[in-house]
């Protein structure tokens, strides 16, 4: 604000113009209440608050209202328009601030000196920065239940949980990935995943493709659940390793537990041998059970149990954490033509093209100061500027007079 004391008794009251309030920042948190990005997908415009304007007396306007956006754990942000890696936020309560308000301009009274007491310039608040996100969700279980479509991995998760994902005997009836806790012994608990169903091809997006296999990096075992009923479960073991292997480096790796399911049926009886002999020769834990009926159930469970025991627990890496670097200061400019006209783009001047009260005589002269000082001035008459042209500075337009 410009403002000036104006008290009886006090003839040279000078300036009391106060400052802006900062805006309000955007800052995501991470809270285990929520499972889902659904919200996002409702509403994709979110707006923090703006920071009040100052008043007289040196009166300081209020800051802006931040923003807090809740997410689930295991959630990544990217910078929309250049996919670059923001945030990977995987702890409860874990915060991290995505985007800083604007700071609040300057009152009057900062610009007082001894050469020039009464000042009439003030700035406005500097414009809140603003930016498209990508949010990815990266579920983190203890336990991953993986195979082909139909396996019977929902089936499963019911059983062992109180998960009531969708079933029924068709391929692809589970369109995104459920989540249970499984109670073993009375009182440890395993968070299972059931991983929608692989195809081949899914490494490179096939079928559900890379909308799923992510979700399998935030798992400390696997659950392979092989298909008694296909024509050939020992062709979907493989297919399904390999998809692991292609997607990403280690995957393959994890602890891997595969189970028979379906084991009530005639060809899975047949079958159950020679898959067992192939498993386990191939140095594999191998168990065989009924989802359905439940037969092998608890035992798996409790296979799968010492399993996790006997897996360390991934470790936190410092990248995880906070990968927020804010952008530095830049004078740097440049200079072009468009449109018969000039337009001069850089990050600091129009920053403060855009705080400029055009209004007052002053802050105008101080704006042609700063484009002096930054060399600007210089370098547009050495392009060829002249008297009368248009020269646009961000979202300001202005007329170049010599």
């Amino acid at each position: 604000m410009i403002g000036f004391r104006r008290e009886k008794g006090v003839p040279r009251g000078g300036p009391n113009g106060g400052d802006g309030g900062d805006g309000g920042s955007v800052s995501f948190l991470v809270n285990s209440n929520h499972n889902s990005l659904f919200r996002f997908h409702r509403q994709n415009h979110y707006q923090a608050g703006h920071g009040e304007h100052g008043g007289r007396q040196q009166m300081t306007g209020a800051r802006g209202e931040s923003l807090l956006l809740e997410v689930p754990a295991g959630t990544l942000i990217y910078n929309g328009e250049n996919n670059n890696f923001l945030a990977d936020l995987t702890l409860e309560g874990q915060r991290v601030t995505i985007l800083n308000g604007g700071r609040g301009g300057r009152g009057n009274t900062r610009f007082a000196s001894s050469t020039n007491q009464a000042p009439r310039v003030a700035e406005r608040g500097e414009p809140g920065a603003e930016m498209w996100l990508l949010l990815e969700l990266k579920l983190i279980a203890d336990v991953g239940i993986v195979g082909v479509p139909n396996a019977g991995k929902s089936t499963l998760l019911s059983v062992i949980s109180s998960a009531r994902p969708k079933i029924a005997a068709y391929p692809f009836t589970t369109l995104q990935p459920n989540l249970g806790v499984a109670i073993i012994n009375d009182y440890d608990t395993l968070v299972v995943a059931d991983i929608p169903g692989l195809i081949e091809g899914a490494s490179s997006g096939y079928g559900l493709g890379h909308e799923f296999l992510r979700h399998i990096e935030r798992t400390r075992v696997l659950i392979h659940l092989l298909d008694g009923s296909a024509s050939d479960p020992l062709e979907d073991w493989a297919m399904i390793n390999q998809e692991l292997a292609s997607f990403a480096t280690r995957l393959e790796d994890k602890p891997q537990l595969v189970v028979f399911n379906k084991i009530d049926l005639p060809d899975a009886v047949a079958w159950e041998p020679l898959v067992r002999e192939r498993i386990e020769k191939a140095g594999f834990p191998f168990a065989s059970i009924s989802a359905v009926t439940g037969h092998g159930v608890q035992q798996l469970m409790h296979r799968v149990k010492e399993l996790l025991d006997n897996t360390p627990e991934p470790e936190q890496t410092a990248a995880e954490i906070v990968v927020i670097s804010p952008e530095p200061d830049d004078d740097s400019f440049r200079i072009a033509r468009e449109n018969g006209n000039w337009r001069v783009s850089g990050r600091n001047i129009e920053r403060v093209a855009a705080m400029t009260y055009w209004e007052f005589e002053e802050t105008t002269r101080r704006f042609q100061q700063i484009l002096d000082s930054m060399g600007i001035s210089k370098a547009l008459i050495e392009a060829g500027v002249s008297d009368g042209d248009t020269v646009h500075i961000g979202e300001e337009t202005l007329e170049w007079s010599d």
